[in-house]
């Protein structure tokens, strides 16, 4: 396995480099899955992300503790920030190199809707208990 992870949007203006990481995390929120259309698939990155071509990301607060960030020139979804931690969530589409990847966690399991299920046995969290982890 590679230490870092390159990945790219679909023009390219921005490359986003990450450390070695296959575990990704899935989001059923509905603010998620309202950004992307479906599930909200990344990789977890509490440091250590890098960003060529930073000028071409727009930034969006879509909540008082995170941003969500996106590529200027051709859309595409780049990563979830959360302010409180300094920790990215990219989008694990990003990266050419996903053969190890394997979904790990599902959050806002309980805002999951009907007409879609993921067949892989994961750790599953409820909305409430995602946001005890906030408080703690």
């Amino acid at each position: 396995m590679n230490e870092t992870r390159t990945g790219h949007c679909l023009c390219g203006a921005v490359m986003i480099t990450i450390p070695a990481n296959d575990e990704v995390g899935v989001c059923h929120c509905g603010m998620c899955r309202r950004w992307g259309g479906g599930p909200f698939f990344a990789i977890h990155c509490k440091e250590g992300v890098e960003f060529s071509g930073e000028e071409n990301i727009a930034r969006f607060a879509s909540s008082d503790w995170a941003e969500r960030g996106f590529c200027r020139e051709c859309g595409t979804h780049l990563f979830y920030f959360l302010a409180l931690n300094g920790e990215y969530a990219v989008l694990a589409g990003l990266f050419d190199d996903d053969k190890e990847f394997a979904i790990k966690e599902q959050i806002f399991i309980d805002r999951k809707p009907g007409f879609y299920s993921l067949a892989n046995e994961t750790r599953n969290l409820t909305e409430a208990e995602v946001m005890a982890q906030f408080s703690e």
